[in-house]
């Protein structure tokens, strides 16, 4: 090989490390980026925990929103071009993130610890942000009566009208076993069998036609206020929002599906120590239950309680009557068999 060659070759190779260099220290210079659900939910956020969180830190924050899902963090860690940093998280995916080691592990000494935290609020990677539920919401114009429970939600002849239903198996399936008659507190034996499966799916079957699929939170409040759809599912906060700004909405907490979405911290991330700050501060029980006063979803640690105004209790899906007619969300049963599910699901959707 000649001199030139090797001049050539010895240029490309400094070039490249530049470049390399370059991108790393363009990641590093770049903002704290933290990833939520978007519409109001993040807007309460914003008050709540953003701003708050940068005006006592100095530490600059970009904001940025998703649907859920894997996709995103699974391909930024996988090409090492990794552009978000604390991602808020439903707990099956937390997990299947997890040990699939697609987040880092929380140094759980460095920000405060898991003990304060409520029953399955913290974990090897996640740390719990709030607990929330699906419930059943409905237009109070286009509705007579009042619909309590997934059995009304069934019923088209009753109360005629389109429905919304979240895109996906998880929910759907607990949801439509309820509707036909399975107690909240034995959904999971039946969806353990086939039969249980095959039972949900032809419960959907019923309300097929009636369908209009959702795939963002904001969707929900904003048809149901429309008059798009008569009922749907959706998530507690968002409806009770929707409401205290007069639309005409209500709905029924019998039946609700509730779940811990925790923040989780994308491994590769190139602002870690950022990332903890940012997790430690949201975490502390008097900021924690700064989100109460904006939306209404409940804290993850008991202590945030004796921050939350009485006023705001029964309007969590953690109130204890709520409480008494809900079903947990089970993320054992969802990491094991969700892949599966979702699969039977989007061909069963797409028929």
């Amino acid at each position: 090989m000649s001199v030139a060659r090797n001049m050539t070759l010895g240029v490309a190779v400094a070039a490249m490390g530049a470049i390399g260099l370059s991108g790393s220290l363009a990641a590093q210079e770049r903002d704290l980026t933290v990833v939520s659900w978007g519409g109001s939910y993040q807007d309460a956020q914003r008050a709540a925990y953003f701003e708050p969180f940068q005006e006592d830190t100095g530490i600059s924050l970009l904001e940025e929103s998703f649907n859920g899902g894997l996709s995103n963090i699974t391909s930024q860690v996988e090409t090492d071009s990794v552009i978000w940093d604390v991602v808020q998280l439903e707990d099956p995916e937390l997990q299947r993130a997890c040990q699939q080691g697609y987040l880092e592990r929380l140094p759980w000494d460095e920000i405060g610890g898991r003990d304060e935290f409520m029953e399955g609020g913290a974990s090897e990677c996640g740390a719990g942000t709030i607990v929330w539920s699906v419930i059943m919401a409905y237009n109070t114009d286009r509705v007579e009566g009042s619909p309590s429970g997934w059995e009304d939600f069934f019923d088209v002849e009753e109360f005629p009208g389109t429905r919304g239903l979240r895109r996906g198996a998880k929910f759907n399936l607990e949801i439509a076993l309820m509707a036909d008659g399975v107690a909240p507190e034995d959904v999971y034996d039946v969806l353990r069998t086939e039969e249980g499966v095959d039972r949900a799916f032809a419960k959907l079957d019923e309300l097929k036609e009636h369908i209009q699929w959702w795939e963002a939170g904001a969707q929900p409040p904003e048809w149901l206020a429309a008059g798009d759809v008569a009922m749907s599912t959706s998530y507690n906060g968002r409806i009770d929002s929707a409401m205290q700004e007069g639309a005409p909405i209500d709905m029924a907490w019998e039946g609700q599906v509730y779940a811990i979405d925790s923040w989780a911290i994308v491994r590769g991330s190139p602002k870690m120590d950022q990332a903890l700050e940012f997790i430690d501060y949201v975490s502390k029980p008097e900021n924690m239950a700064e989100l109460q006063k904006e939306m209404t979803y409940g804290p993850t640690k008991e202590a945030a309680f004796e921050y939350v105004d009485e006023s705001m209790t029964s309007k969590l899906p953690t109130a204890p009557d709520n409480l008494e007619v809900a079903l947990l969300n089970n993320t054992e049963f969802w990491v094991e068999n969700q892949e599966r599910l979702d699969r039977r699901f989007n061909s069963w959707a797409s028929e």
